[in-house]
């Protein structure tokens, strides 16, 4: 057997020889760019309201993308924003929020994904996650709902799609609207219909490592007329406008400056191109990790909803150490010495991680309870009649999940290489099958 390289062994890949980055940028996109630079209109939006002027909508790029997007994902609207945390923001103004109301939200995503509704004063509400999908279990939601929930913030995390017909039966029994962060999930299915149009408000992320990118970026979809006006003006100086638009629920219009570019609109729809390619490419790179890593108990690859399309903006194994005899610390670190970098991401170290984020509730604005000023709002305040729950177990799938079952990498992505892959299933390999060197 091959010594570890954690404890002086060879390593499975010389750490100069770094993994390729992910850049699915071409020359299509360079073109799209520069075509638009040299025009001189990086943005056409108008903070203004004239019937007779699309502007206030966006520019040629912008609105151009905004149609292809919702023809490709079958809905009615699509709304580009500048990213999406401006998109999660917007939806939940749009859907009404206010002061004292509460959000179910997830414990394990982007902190966005739960502070979002403190911007319009409502509270957070934490439900468990599903132990072999991490998207929010139905049943910890149908537990956290209250007289004053008025929505539920799904999350499909990694790629995988939150059980929809669960979550929907929910919201309908308590009529709560449902937003989507379908940040990770473009081209995903759930029983035959995309991820991210099966909500209320669904939400896409065009950030620089997700599947297709414009560095920033976002769409925000739905099937409704009146919560799509209320995204426009949201992301466009609503209260300057809805006078002049004749819009008479003023609720939650004070506007941002959400915009998108019209270079970025331009780039975004020579990405749109490409994205059913490159998440071909994934599945077909994942199918290969998992069927020759089915074979090691203790560490396995996450198994996917059945009926769904998992796009896999992250590949998730699940840790057993009862069965493995090795704690995951020990475990991780040895998987770690054995690969490389990505070009681009050196600082970075090898992309792989315990777990994904810490629970969110255990960040500072949760533990402290402050947020907007230093007297506790909208956690204390007369606003709220409810008791704000943020203690250690509140969660406990997620918690086990971060402290001792997850290890996460990207290494499926387009770009790598069969002797890429065949690397990091080496590594996987050797560590599991030396691993009493660790105990």
């Amino acid at each position: 057997m091959a010594k570890l390289a954690i404890n002086g062994g060879t390593p499975v890949r010389d750490p100069k020889d770094l993994f390729p980055a992910y850049n699915p940028i071409g020359k299509e996109e360079e073109d799209a760019a520069v075509r638009v630079i040299r025009s001189g209109a990086l943005s056409k939006f108008i903070g203004a309201w004239d019937e007779k002027d699309p502007a206030f909508f966006g520019g040629p790029e912008v609105r151009a993308f905004e149609s292809e997007w919702a023809k490709k994902f079958g809905v009615k609207h699509a709304v580009s924003m500048n990213s999406a945390t401006s998109g999660l923001v917007a939806a939940l103004g749009a859907i009404g929020l206010e002061p004292g109301d509460e959000v179910i939200v997830t414990p394990y995503s982007m902190c966005i994904s739960a502070t979002a509704p403190l911007f319009y004063g409502a509270v957070p509400v934490f439900a468990d996650v599903e132990p072999e999908y991490f998207c929010l279990d139905p049943q910890s939601v149908e537990a956290a709902v209250t007289e004053r929930t008025k929505a539920i913030l799904v999350v499909d995390l990694f790629g995988q799609s939150h059980d929809a017909d669960a979550i929907n039966a929910i919201a309908k029994k308590h009529n709560l609207k449902v937003v989507a962060d379908s940040a990770q999930i473009p081209s995903g299915m759930y029983k035959g219909r995309y991820a991210g149009t099966l909500s209320d408000i669904g939400v896409f992320s065009l950030n620089f490592h997700k599947h297709i990118h414009t560095g920033e970026g976002s769409v925000v979809v739905t099937d409704d007329d009146a919560l799509a006006e209320r995204l426009q003006l949201i992301r466009n100086h609503a209260e300057a406008v809805v006078e002049d638009k004749g819009v008479t629920n003023i609720v939650n219009m004070v506007g941002h400056n959400f915009r998108f570019t019209e270079v970025a609109a331009a780039m975004a729809r020579e990405q749109l191109k490409k994205l059913d390619g490159l998440v071909d490419e994934r599945l077909k790179n994942i199918a290969y990790i998992n069927e020759r890593c089915a074979d090691m108990p203790g560490f396995r690859p996450a198994n996917a909803r059945p009926d769904t399309k998992h796009v896999y903006y992250m590949h998730a194994f699940l840790y057993d150490e009862a069965q493995t005899g090795v704690p995951r610390d020990r475990f991780f670190k040895a998987l770690m010495a054995e690969l490389a970098p990505s070009k681009g991401q050196e600082e970075e170290g090898v992309l792989m991680g315990q777990g994904y984020v810490k629970p969110i509730y255990w960040l500072a604005i949760f533990q402290q309870q402050i947020a907007f000023g230093s007297k506790g709002f909208p956690f204390k305040s007369e606003f709220y009649k409810g008791v704000a729950r943020y203690e250690k177990g509140i969660c406990p799938v997620a918690e086990r999940l971060h402290e001792k079952e997850m290890v996460t990498h990207d290494m499926m992505r387009p770009g790598m290489t069969k002797k890429d892959l065949d690397d990091v299933i080496g590594a996987f390999h050797k560590v599991y099958e030396n691993r009493a060197e660790l105990a």
